[in-house]
């Protein structure tokens, strides 16, 4: 008996050591992920995409080693929408993160709205194929539901095994003495509504005291309580933005708050280089999501004064030397052969932003409009770089039409994951494109969204290298960063433009000066039908009801409301 086992034992002993094996072999041949990308950064930012004054020699290094991508567009041109469709594959409306009004973007870290815990992200899908995940930097896509416990919306209910950053964003208020951007003139309104209330309080209250009027003392009573409840609900959000926004997280766990701007680029870099040195002997997945150069621009000494274009050129340089650090680190543990390494920023240049010293948003290149200006290339026209040593080729130029949205269908095929078949998938599988294997991009038709609403439709015709685009409507913005979806100007016919051979979109196309214009707008038209067909929208979660601030959902760290914590 004891002989059998020991036979039992021994033989079980061997097969899970050759289970093992076999695992890390198979293991062996995944490919790790390294997702880099920066916030608010102009393609005209970079030197391989024209610039000849910002220096960007690391970026420039892994485009020559890599492949370059000029038509590679973001989904949407703000952040939150646009993230949302980069980790789901899928137009950001699918998932209730197209905006049907004023608010745009997840405006408050104590909200309810953000990615809804039924969405499927690549590293949802890369977790079940044996990879470790983590997020080192800014997510922007909501935190709790109900409670403040709850982290429906959180990384790490997202797929990530690791989180470290910035669960909400940089806005102005993250940086002592810059005026607010979190409907800042919506702030001002209330200010000159609620002095006005508080004069005429205490005249009533002046006019008892010296009996003018007869009023009664419990009326008076119960319009100064509404009137400081009404005050207290809006001045608070706002007045503690800086310590409940600007915070960092590890895991679940608030570390910082409010979080010290001149230390954030070490520490994200510290966190980013000992997640892969962790995790170098099996297949990960890291996603770098960089705050950079998001305003306010914060800076190293190291950079300060070192470009030639002031703040936002330094703030351009560091994020080179913040890449060429991830690049360093992957040859010095030789993973170069096994790691795919990607490049790009979640929108366009920020061309409305200024300061006393000047403009400090991005560049668009020759490409019109910008962040937040809907359907324009210069806002959803973003940088696209891919390296994989010995496997992409090196310095290839692809000049099709692809997406932020294509990352998940691509990442998922190479980890050897299932596509969810249970929704639909607006993105495409890029792999056989950087290969060569194929030379036109699968992405017939794209579809341009400002929130909900469809205001241009990029065709691209297999039978030409043409690639029209036209706008149905194009947004109107004032000159205070206001570009709201439902102030717009119509147009019919729609504007049509050939953006391989006008890639500013300067000159309207029409019937007497494109053969095909009558062909493009029927086209379009079909396509449109069919893909609205494949539309059902969920919740909103840009609604002012998930968007506002909620005391009980406020992530803190201490006591609230006094919330307070800084790490050694």
């Amino acid at each position: 008996m004891a002989h059998i086992s020991l036979s039992y034992l021994l033989g079980l002993f061997i097969l899970t050591v050759q289970s093992r094996c076999v695992t890390n072999a198979k293991d062996a041949t995944k490919p790790n992920f390294i997702l880099m990308m920066v916030d608010d950064l102009g393609i005209g930012d970079v030197g391989c995409y024209g610039n000849d004054t910002i220096r960007t020699p690391n970026i420039d290094k892994l485009a020559k080693e890599g492949v370059k991508l000029t038509q590679h567009i973001a989904a949407a041109p703000l952040c939150t929408p646009s993230r949302a469709a980069f980790m789901t594959g899928r137009y950001a409306l699918r998932s209730g993160l197209g905006s049907t009004g004023r608010v745009q973007v997840i405006l408050f870290l104590g909200a309810s709205g953000g990615l809804p815990p039924n969405e499927t992200t690549f590293a949802k899908l890369l977790q079940k194929q044996g990879y470790t995940t983590g997020i080192v930097g800014k997510w922007h896509l909501g935190v709790s539901c109900k409670s403040r416990n709850d982290h429906c919306h959180h990384p790490n209910s997202h797929g990530f095994d690791y989180f470290y950053g910035l669960p909400f964003t940089l806005f102005n208020d993250c940086k002592p003495g810059n005026s607010t951007d979190v409907l800042g003139d919506l702030q001002k309104l209330l200010w000159h509504i609620f002095m006005p209330l508080a004069l005429a309080l205490l005249t009533l209250i002046m006019a008892k005291i010296i009996r003018l009027l007869e009023i009664r003392s419990t009326l008076l009573m119960f319009l100064a309580i509404v009137y400081v409840l009404c005050f207290l609900t809006w001045y608070i959000p706002f007045a503690f933005l800086q310590t409940w926004n600007c915070i960092i997280m590890r895991n679940q766990d608030v570390v910082e708050q409010p979080m010290n701007l001149d230390t954030l680029t070490q520490k994200l870099m510290k966190e980013a280089e000992q997640f892969v040195e962790r995790n170098q002997n099996s297949p990960f997945l890291l996603f770098l999501s960089l705050p950079h150069v998001h305003t306010p621009l914060f800076i190293s000494k190291e950079f300060a004064g070192k470009s030639k274009h002031g703040l936002y050129g330094d703030n351009v340089e560091e994020v080179d030397w913040m890449i060429g650090r991830m690049v360093k680190v992957v040859e010095k543990l030789n993973l170069s052969e096994r790691t795919l390494m990607y490049f790009t920023s979640d929108h366009g240049g920020d061309i409305w932003i200024s300061d006393t010293q000047g403009h400090i948003g991005g560049w668009n290149g020759i490409y019109q409009g910008g962040k937040n200006m809907a359907g324009w290339e210069g806002g959803i026209r973003v940088p696209g770089i891919f390296r994989w040593t010995n496997r992409l080729p090196a310095g290839k130029i692809i000049n099709e039409p692809t997406s932020l949205m294509d990352i998940f269908p691509t990442v998922v095929n190479l980890a050897g994951g299932q596509l969810p078949s249970d929704r639909i998938l607006d993105g495409h599988d890029l792999l056989p494109l950087l290969e060569g294997k194929t030379k036109s991009s699968k992405h017939e038709f794209m579809f341009h969204y400002c929130g909900v609403y469809l205001n241009a439709v990029r065709w691209h015709p297999p039978d030409s290298d043409s690639v029209f685009k036209v706008h149905f409507f194009t947004v109107n913005c004032s000159s205070v960063q206001m570009c709201l979806c439902h102030i717009v100007s119509h147009h019919d016919p729609p504007l049509v433009f050939d953006v391989t051979s006008d890639p500013s979109e300067a000159v309207p196309l029409t019937a007497e000066t494109e053969a095909r214009h009558g062909e493009v707008l029927l086209r379009v038209q079909d396509a449109v039908q069919e893909h609205q067909r494949t539309l059902t929208l969920p919740e909103n979660q840009l609604s002012w009801p998930n968007t506002l601030w909620k005391p009980w959902l406020q992530p803190c760290c201490g006591m609230f409301p006094f919330c307070s914590c800084s790490e050694t």
